[in-house]
Parts: structure tokens; C-alpha cells; sequence
């Protein structure tokens, strides 16, 4: 079914990725952010084509045409995708090669070839690469002996054409980079901020690699392979771990969607390429060195502060600030005393939520643990905290989602793990990814069992904590530890048909309970009552949501989206959205958080939760989301959403299916940065 006015979800993620380049372009933005913004676009793009690109391939390889919701055919979308990616692509080389490389030479940050290295600065990388990188290198030649080498996505490659001095007869070969090594090799042994790529390193002493043979060419290449996974859901959960790492094991080999190779690259040499990848021409880009601009992370976290965001320590949550985090018995006292409202990373995760479940882990009083994981580090305290609560002899429960995209392979260990300790582990409902973020704590007090709890919009990940902007509740409201009572019971047992109070659970409710809201909202705008919607999301995508809304919009409802990436949805179109405003924010943290707000009469009622609106997130996830009821935490819930849409806050606007940066005044001024406002506020109340 084809719907009005909706924007297809492939575009809308390029302009999410574009924003997060125009970070990465703006001489505002500090240079060492511009470089790790540069990385992040690359890293973003890299896992499109991985996952968003090879799914639209393998439509077009079935011939499968049929238009999607937007409209749009598979054909006519890859060519736009095309068309769009190259031109993102070449910005960001612009950027790398006039602006950024140039500013860093100037500040002492150089990337050199072998040319303009000294004699010294030569004799080091020389030894250099004779006792840490020879060793390594494995060359692979192709001949009628020896076929064609298996690439691996991602990796960086020297394609080699040789030529023996006989009989001038040329082979092709393979020199796989190392991903173990750097890929910018200082020049010097300590303190040098002159590099030079690992790549080039190499290329300088091909002829050691190759010795009797002539060196005629050389170029960098590498190639993207689908990387998206499908298992079918088996009530053995041992089987469906075995499944998944078959399948991990397979992806390696997916089809390549993807071929960069650098500019200049010998046509010869691209056809022998292109023809033994399965790679047309429409799918080959072409650019300067370096490729991979993922690695420009490694220069980002330089130790250079002035080039960088000044520097932020997060608070701890007030309601936790006396707390001695060795007294176990002060910390769940604290959250008795009321619900506590977490704003990461500007409130510190690991006295928050970390805390909450390493004093579990450690009161004696405590007598079961239940937890969902979705993503979390691979050093997690939190993993360690529930391998301690089992090794003491709680009853501890553990929903691992081992499907998390990308993160499938440590899901499985995390898995392996916590079972050989002693943790019941299972992987949620069959047919589901369980992605509510969820823990609970059961601890015997004097005046009988009580249950704790916390809610989350992010995933129990301490690194990620400290980057990405997430709101959470640690709570003993007795209606709320019953739900996620049930809800935990419906994870690990049966109990499909739960209902809860405060609560909305996809599959089941979620959809169905925004839906009722927005219609409530749009009879109050019908019966001149106070109306208003405001949602803060990732993404908005579900094709009914953003009918419903073109619904509330028509019946006058004031509808205000702060939508960090994919957003389907069309404001200003007139007759349809003219009432709707869409606004996103991105900058030095990764706006995460969801929150939904519905004016409700004067009534007002605020959700937080893990769900965005799309299809996968509310049809095929365990997602939860929690009504926030303490009027203290509606307040600064709409704190958070009246700063994001203020105009004289930085952020893009959307227009029909076009954003437009808007970070200055009509008199030129800089607005106001949201992340660097929030510290502040925050600070202030230290």
C-alpha cells in the first residue's frame, strides 16, 4: 500500500547522515569533533550499504519492482541512492582534503607520504615495518594455480600488479592490511603528531614482499558485503545460539554491495576487480586516499583539548548525591524516598543505574535479579554484577537479545558466560527482538518483599552512557515493579495476555495506546478543548503513525517532532501538515532518548521509553514505554523538548522532505548549542 506525502526511509537516513557531515563541514564545530563527525558519517555510511543497500539489491536481483509505500521503485531508489551517496562521498572528501588536513598541518597534526619524510623519520619506520609489519603481511597471488583470494568486508587492500623480468608477463596480487596494526604510523618513537598511513608504509616496501618480481601498480581498495542476518526462532535456546553463530560465520562471505577503489585506479585492474567481485559499475566509487575514514577516530582522541569539546564530568542524580555508594541499604532508601528521573550522560550512569545493580548484587537482602540486555561493553560491570548475584545465590534472569544488529557475537559469549555462572538466560519471545531496556530487583525488608526497578531509553552500556543523551527511572512504585513483574514473566514464561498500569508494551499495546492518544487528541481539537502532541524520537517511520498524525494535523492538533534520524514525516504541506513542525538536534552527544507528549485537556501526559515509531520497533520488537507521572519530572521532561524547539536553539528544520540548518540568528549570531546549554544548567545545580 502506497501512502501520501510520506518520504521513503532510505532518503530520509541520507539526510540523516548528511547533517551529521554538515557537523563535520562547519568551521564552528572544534577540529578534532570535526574529524571524529567525519568518522561517524563514514562508520554510518559503511553500515547502510551493509544493511539498507544490500537489502534493496537483493530486491532488484529477484525482480522485485513493485513501489514501496513512498512510491518508489527498487530501481529508481538505488539510482537516487547513487546519485546521493556520490555526492555526499565527494563532500566529505572536500572537507578531509581543503579544509581539515590543511588546519591540522597548522596546529602540528601532519599526514605525510614517504617523500617528505626525513632520513631519520625513514630509518625508523623502516625498522619499524621490517619488526612489527613484515611478519604480518600475507601476499596473495593469482594465477591459473591459485584463484582469486576471498575479501573480507571492510577490510583495506593493496591490489598489486606484478610483472615478472623474464618474460614481462604480469599477475595480479592481494596485500590484505592488517586490522591489528595502526593505520597512522607516527614517524617518530614518542610525542610525534606526524603520520603516515600503514597503507603507504607498505606499499614502499612492496618489493620485499615480492622480491625477483617487478612492482608495477598499486591501489587501495575495499569492499562492503551484506551484512544483515535472518535465523528462524527455535524454542531451544541452545539451538538458536548455534544457529546464530552459523549464521555469523556466513556473513562473512556475503555478496559484496560495494567497491571503493582508489582515484586513478588502472581500468585493467578495475575490470579484473569489478568481474571477480560480482560488482557493477554503478556500485564502484572512486576516491583519493585515504579510504575508510572510520580510522580517523584514532586521530580524534589525540591528546590535543583545545581542538576538542571542553571537557564535561557528568553529576550525580540529586536524589543519589549522600548516598554512600558502600551502604547498600542508603541507595535503595533513596529511591523508597521517591521516583528518581536520570538524564545521562549530564547524571552519571554508573552511580545511577551501574550502582542499582551492584548493590543488588552485593546486599544480602536481595533475592532475585531480572534484566534485559540489548547492547552493553565488553568490559560491563554490569555483566560482572550478575555473574556476582548468581555466585551468591540469587535468583538472577537475564533476556539477552543475541540478534542485536553488529553486536551478535558478543551478545552470544555475554550468553555462554553468564549460563556457565549460573544466570538463567533466555532470549525473549519467539519471532521478537526484545529491545525494552528493563531492570528488576526483588530485596526482602521488614515489613515484607519489595520490589525496585528501572526503566530506560538506552542500553545498559557504561561507554556508551558517557556519548549518548538517555532518560531513565529508577523506581519502588508498587504499580510499576508489578508490571515489569508481569512483563519479565512474559519473557521468560507464558503470560501473553498481561495488563498493565503504567505501562505500553509492543506488540501488544504500544501501538494501539499512542494511537487512542492521538485520536483523544483530535477530539479535543474538534471540541475547541486544549490539544497539543510533542514526540522526541529517533526515528519516525511507520507509515500508519505518519497518517495519523497528517489526521491530527488536519483537525488543527499543533503537532511539534524533535526526530534525531529517519524522519517519513512531510510538514507545512498545506491542507495535511501545515499544522506539524519538525525539528532535529545533533551535535556532541547522540540525541537517544524518547519522549512522548500528549496535552491531553491540561491533563498532560508524558511517556519515556525505548520505542520509536516504526514498524520493526512497534510489530516486532518487545519494546516498552512508562508513563512519567511525578509533576517535578513532566517539568523537566518538557524542559528537554521546549529547548530542542526553540528557535533560538541550534538544530535543523525540516520542510516538506528538505532540512535547513538554522544555527544563527537573523543578525548572524550564533545560537545557542543544546548540549553545551544542558551542561550547563546541569552544573549550575552541582
Amino acid at each position: 500500500m502506497q501512502y501520501p506525502h510520506v518520504t521513503d526511509r532510505e532518503l530520509s537516513w541520507l539526510s540523516f547522515d548528511q547533517r551529521v557531515l554538515e557537523l563535520a563541514e562547519d568551521p564552528m564545530t572544534p577540529l578534532l569533533e570535526r574529524v571524529r563527525f567525519l568518522a561517524i558519517f563514514s562508520s554510518n555510511l559503511d553500515e547502510f550499504f551493509m544493511v539498507r543497500v544490500a537489502t534493496l539489491m537483493s530486491k532488484i536481483e529477484n525482480d522485485i519492482n513493485t513501489p514501496n509505500v513512498a512510491g518508489i521503485t527498487p530501481i529508481a531508489l538505488m539510482q537516487e541512492i547513487s546519485q546521493r551517496t556520490r555526492a555526499l562521498i565527494d563532500r566529505a572528501i572536500h572537507t578531509l582534503h581543503v579544509e581539515i588536513i590543511p588546519q591540522l598541518k597548522s596546529v602540528g597534526i601532519e599526514f605525510l607520504d614517504w617523500a617528505a619524510l626525513d632520513e631519520n623519520e625513514r630509518a625508523y619506520l623502516s625498522k619499524l615495518f621490517h619488526e612489527r609489519i613484515f611478519p604480518v603481511l600475507t601476499p596473495l597471488a593469482v594465477d591459473p594455480s591459485q584463484p582469486f583470494p576471498y575479501i573480507s568486508g571492510l577490510s583495506l587492500n593493496l591490489a598489486v600488479i606484478v610483472r615478472t623480468p623474464e618474460t614481462h608477463e604480469e599477475f595480479f596480487a592481494r596485500v590484505k592490511v592488517p586490522e591489528i596494526l595502526p593505520r597512522f604510523i607516527a614517524t617518530a618513537k614518542s610525542g610525534s603528531t606526524r603520520f603516515i598511513l600503514i597503507e603507504d608504509l607498505i606499499s614502499i616496501h612492496l618489493q620485499e614482499l615480492f622480491p625477483g618480481m617487478e612492482i608495477e601498480e598499486h591501489y587501495t581498495f575495499r569492499i562492503t558485503r551484506n551484512q544483515d542476518i535472518e535465523i528462524d526462532d527455535d524454542d531451544d535456546s541452545e539451538d538458536i545460539l548455534l544457529s546464530l553463530e552459523q549464521e555469523l560465520s556466513r556473513r562473512r562471505f556475503g555478496p559484496p554491495v560495494r567497491l571503493e577503489v582508489e582515484s586513478g585506479v588502472d581500468a585493467l585492474l578495475l575490470e579484473r576487480l569489478a568481474n571477480e567481485l560480482g560488482i557493477s559499475d554503478e556500485n564502484i566509487i572512486y576516491t583519493p586516499s585515504p579510504l575508510d575514514l572510520t580510522a580517523l577516530n584514532k586521530i580524534a582522541d589525540l591528546g590535543f583539548p583545545d581542538l576538542k569539546y571542553e571537557k564535561f564530568r557528568s553529576r550525580k542524580a540529586p536524589s543519589l548525591s549522600e548516598v554512600d555508594t558502600e551502604d547498600t541499604n542508603l541507595f535503595f532508601s533513596a529511591i523508597r524516598q521517591g521516583e528518581i528521573l536520570l538524564h545521562h550522560p549530564y547524571e552519571s550512569f554508573t552511580s545511577s543505574v551501574v550502582h542499582f545493580l551492584q548493590s543488588a548484587a552485593q546486599d544480602p537482602h536481595v533475592h532475585a535479579i531480572k534484566q534485559t540486555l540489548y547492547r552493553t561493553s565488553g568490559d560491563s560491570p554490569i555483566i560482572e554484577a550478575l555473574i556476582e548475584a548468581a555466585e551468591a545465590g540469587k535468583q538472577v534472569l537475564a533476556v539477552i537479545e543475541i540478534r542485536a544488529r553488529f553486536d551478535e557475537q558478543a551478545n552470544v559469549r555475554w550468553a555462554r558466560k553468564l549460563e556457565a555462572a549460573g544466570v538463567h538466560v533466555v532470549y525473549g519471545l519467539m519471532g521478537l527482538k526484545t529491545h525494552a531496556k528493563l531492570s528488576l530487583v526483588v530485596r526482602d525488608e521488614p515489613q515484607g518483599l519489595r520490589r525496585y526497578c528501572h526503566i530506560g531509553t538506552g542500553n545498559y552500556n557504561p561507554k556508551t552512557a558517557r556519548l549518548y543523551e538517555d532518560l531513565g527511572i529508577l523506581s519502588s512504585d508498587i504499580e510499576l515493579t508489578e508490571d515489569l513483574t508481569k512483563l519479565f514473566n512474559q519473557l521468560s514464561g507464558f503470560a501473553p495476555q498481561s495488563t498493565y498500569s503504567r505501562l505500553l508494551v509492543a506488540p501488544r499495546t504500544l501501538r494501539s495506546g499512542i494511537t487512542e492518544r492521538i485520536d483523544h487528541e483530535i477530539e479535543n481539537a474538534k471540541a475547541g478543548k486544549l490539544t497539543g502532541i510533542q514526540f522526541k524520537l529517533n526515528s519516525i517511520q511507520d507509515e500508519s503513525f505518519v497518517a495519523k498524525l497528517y489526521e491530527a494535523s488536519s483537525a488543527g492538533v499543533a503537532i511539534d517532532l524533535l526526530i534525531r534520524g529517519i524522519c517519513a514525516v512531510q510538514p507545512g504541506i498545506i491542507g495535511l501538515s501545515e499544522n506539524i513542525r519538525v525539528k532535529s538536534v545533533l551535535g556532541r552527544f547522540l540525541e537517544h532518548s524518547r519522549i512522548f507528549h500528549f496535552k491531553n485537556d491540561g491533563h498532560d501526559e508524558y511517556w519515556i521509553g525505548s520505542a520509536d515509531l516504526m514498524g520493526r520497533n512497534l510489530d516486532s520488537r518487545v519494546e516498552s514505554l512508562v508513563r512519567v507521572d511525578k509533576k517535578e519530572h513532566q517539568g523537566r521532561l518538557q524542559a528537554i523538548i521546549d529547548l530542542g524547539l526553540s528557535d533560538k536553539s541550534s538544530s535543523w528544520e525540516l520542510t516538506g522532505t528538505e532540512w535547513l540548518r538554522k544555527n544563527k540568528d537573523a543578525d548572524g549570531k550564533l545560537l545557542r548549542d543544546v548540549h553545551a546549554t544542558m551542561i550547563k544548567n546541569y552544573l549550575r545545580k552541582m
